[in-house]
């Protein structure tokens, strides 16, 4: 059997899906989320976890486009992308849809 390649949009849910596959990566965008606009402050005061490895967690959140991130030291500025959201909520849902049991197969 001959390999079939991935669609774009393939990829770019299992990318969005390896981005959300740990606890602190949801908890980060739900705090993002929340905000009125771009996030300022510390992370580690309010996710109580080394200043690298809240970093290590943002540099997926950011490759998968679902954060976008300016540094103008001494502070980071973090936002939601929501347009990369919104696209990954369609992503999932479109997924959910076509893998819906359509008749009972078990």
């Amino acid at each position: 059997m001959a390999a079939v390649p991935y669609s774009k949009e393939e990829e770019e849910l299992a990318l969005v899906a390896k981005a959300l596959s740990h606890p602190v990566r949801i908890k980060i965008l739900k705090l993002l989320a929340g905000e009125s606009c771009c996030f300022t402050g510390e992370l580690t005061g309010v996710i109580p976890m080394a200043q690298s490895t809240i970093s290590q967690h943002l540099k997926a959140l950011l490759e998968a486009g679902l954060i976008q991130g300016a540094i103008n030291p001494p502070k980071v500025r973090y936002c939601i992308n929501r347009e990369r959201m919104r696209m990954a909520q369609e992503l999932f849902g479109s997924l959910f849809d076509e893998t819906q049991c359509r008749k009972s197969c078990c």
